[in-house]
């Protein structure tokens, strides 16, 4: 079956847990009714004794702050000693979406700063400052640099109907450099934290069924070549189907997970068994105290890995409004749901078996597409380029305001609402975002209303 022959799907309405057997057709799909503050951190209804009791202790670890060595309890001591964040729910704040660096919130944890430099031809971590900024420090120690962020207003774009919308970029500015500027030309990507609800069904997703939506050379001629990130399992030794993040640069949740607290929060686990510092970075901070070796022993990573595969995605709503019903026909007339896939289909999961064979909705096609230089970063991840990006998905989108206070999208959150994200749209998805100018203001609402009520 090809993109463009897949139809959005049936959508839940409430918590349920379809405790009917599942099969690969079902269109049945574990999701919260919940649509306040807390729409995005309800588990999944199904789970068994052992997996509620395992996601709780993940909650806790998840959840609370981290405190540098030594400390009681010890179980969640070795922050540092660089880092961004002291939790992970300081960038996740109620498992949803961070919001970037405005006036009122000048130091929001929730955007880190990639950083690499080109040696030989490649991309490579830089020598002292590694691949990620860490602009906080335990007492006495000096962060690597500070972080800034400026928006810059770009041109406006004018619709037939004469409205104006106006759109803003980041342009970073990082100053105060603990070991000196660096004199190589840096390639700097913003990056936002990203929601975490249904995160355990996207990994349950076979490879095959990722690599079958993959278009790598436009064999169709749609315009539209999504192909899959292939990088280094960490825990396989053996090169993987990327899906987590921005760039689909993580293979699998541990690793993810394992990678942010080290890069995060400067805690080692048996992925990363070292700190996230460079060799030069070394001697200065050797005397820092440790939490322990691991700092993240198996068994809590475990749980956290957990907490995340179990986080149930909210349900849509208002599925049966006309103005919404107009939306998704647009939606699908615009061909945003050749990236967007509506519906995807979990395999076998014996870690989580509930979410095996399960029908569901998160449309994204977990595949990388180039987004156009508007959007691109410049700065590859994987076999990613820097004007790629991995379709981000949808769900929840319209429960932002709600459980975050903000509606900003994109890697970079830049764009203020789904409108500015649209209009951000490039590369692959020029068509699209040509389509979406063109259309009515009442149609542009519709299709607006639609994804509010995902």
């Amino acid at each position: 079956m090809t993109r463009a022959a897949l139809l959005l799907g049936a959508f839940a309405c409430c918590v349920h847990a379809d405790e009917a057997p599942a099969s690969a057709t079902s269109s049945a799909v574990l999701t919260s009714s919940d649509n306040g503050r807390n729409a995005f951190s309800h588990s999944f209804t199904n789970l068994s004794t052992q997996t509620r009791r395992s996601l709780a202790v993940g909650n806790s670890l998840f959840s609370e702050n981290w405190v540098a060595a030594p400390a009681s309890p010890s179980s969640r001591d070795g922050l540092g000693p660089l880092f961004n964040a002291r939790s992970c729910s300081g960038c996740h704040l109620f498992d949803g979406r961070g919001a970037p660096p405005d006036e009122q919130h000048p130091d929001s944890p929730a955007l880190l700063v990639r950083i690499a430099v080109m040696q030989g031809g490649k991309v490579v971590p830089h020598e002292i400052y590694g691949d990620q900024i860490q602009p906080r420090a335990l007492p006495g120690l000096d962060p690597e640099a500070t972080v800034e962020v400026r928006w810059d207003e770009q041109s406006a774009i004018t619709y037939p109907d004469g409205r104006q919308v106006r759109l803003r970029k980041p342009v970073l500015n990082l100053r105060q450099w603990r070991d000196g500027q660096p004199t190589e030309t840096l390639l700097l990507s913003p990056r936002i934290a990203n929601a975490v609800h249904g995160l355990g069904l996207l990994e349950a997703v076979p490879d095959a069924g990722i690599r079958a939506a993959a278009d790598p050379d436009d064999a169709d001629g749609d315009g539209i070549s999504g192909r899959v990130n292939t990088v280094w399992d960490k825990t396989q030794l053996r090169p993987a189907l990327g899906r987590f993040g921005w760039k689909a640069n993580e293979p699998s949740l541990r690793q993810q997970t394992a990678d942010a607290f080290n890069g995060d929060m400067g805690i080692t686990s048996p992925v990363n068994p070292q700190q996230n510092n460079r060799e030069a970075q070394q001697k200065r901070l050797s005397s820092a105290p440790s939490g322990g070796e691991p700092e993240l022993p198996e068994n809590l990573l475990n749980h956290v890995v957990t907490y995340l595969r179990t986080l149930a995605p909210p349900a849509p709503r208002n599925t049966t409004n006309a103005v919404v019903l107009q939306g998704r026909e647009l939606f699908t007339r615009l061909e945003c749901a050749k990236c967007h896939l509506p519906a995807l289909t979990t395999g076998d999961f014996p870690d989580i078996p509930e979410l095996a064979h399960r029908t569901f909705h998160p449309f994204t096609d977990l595949l990388l597409h180039d987004m156009g230089d508007g959007l691109a970063d410049g700065r590859p991840d994987g076999e990613a380029t820097g004007n790629e990006w991995r379709t981000p998905p949808l769900w929840g989108m319209g429960l932002q305001m709600a459980v975050n206070g903000h509606t900003t999208l994109l890697h970079d959150g830049r764009a203020r609402d789904a409108e500015e994200a649209i209009l951000w749209h490039g590369g692959e998805a020029s068509q699209s975002q040509q389509a979406f100018l063109a259309l009515s203001p009442d149609e542009r609402a519709a299709l607006l209303a639609f994804l509010n009520s995902l």
